[in-house]
């Protein structure tokens, strides 16, 4: 384990990498999840249509393939782009840091979108119908009764996709992008040592994902003393 600790440096700025992809990818994907999800059960198909063809192109094609086609395609066409080498947009746009999380942006997106709506539906329709008994409106009902309601509902399985999202960071390593996975095959190629690097994320990964599943489950505790 000397090797380890001799590049401890480098695997902390791997977590870092993954961490931060995580975060956003989980803050922002979930806030566009909201909006899938409600857009999914509109009655109105000028705004269903489309949530369903976004979420049937991300949840059909392997997030590995989006990842390749934003940095090598999109990443191709704004260095083409006249001005843009010479914008404070560059330094962003050159980063495969920001297309991966922009793929995951949108996978966690899509794949949340669609487990909010199924948790809108399950909402009883009494609920609804109370909440508007009370002179709420339609959106006030949707944000203080049954967008809440279905979040609680569905916190178990918000977890295992907050899971699932931490193992998909891994792929950033695919563009070079040093997260725990890249400073891995970063030290396996610099020490020659093939499993301790392997081992030490597994590890790490293993630590986070654990941490991941005591945050929900606290908040799965706290939500209905507040309820």
């Amino acid at each position: 384990m000397d090797v380890i600790i001799e590049y401890a440096d480098l695997v902390l700025s791997g977590l870092k990498v993954t961490t931060l992809l995580l975060i956003i990818s989980l803050v922002l994907g979930f806030v566009f999840a909201v909006g899938v999800g409600i857009a999914r059960i509109s009655n109105n198909r000028l705004i269903s249509y489309p949530a369903f063809a976004f979420t049937s192109v991300i949840r059909g094609t392997p997030l590995l393939v989006q990842i390749y086609i934003y940095y090598y395609g999109l990443g191709t066409l704004f260095s083409q782009m006249p001005g843009i080498r010479s914008s404070f947009l560059w330094p962003y746009l050159r980063d495969g840091f920001w297309y991966v999380a922009f793929a995951l942006i949108l996978s966690t997106a899509a794949y949340l979108g669609e487990v909010i709506r199924g948790g809108l539906l399950s909402v009883p329709k009494g609920e609804v119908e109370a909440a508007r008994s009370f002179g709420m409106t339609a959106t006030k009902a949707m944000l203080r009764v049954r967008l809440p309601r279905a979040l609680y509902q569905l916190a178990p399985t918000l977890a295992g996709e907050t899971v699932l999202l931490l193992k998909s960071t891994a792929l950033a390593s695919t563009i070079a992008v040093v997260d725990l996975l890249g400073a891995a095959n970063r030290l396996r190629s610099i020490t020659f040592e093939i499993y301790k690097p392997l081992l030490v994320v597994a590890v790490i990964y293993i630590v986070m994902t654990y941490l991941i599943e005591f945050v929900f489950a606290r908040i799965e505790q706290k939500i209905p003393a507040r309820r």
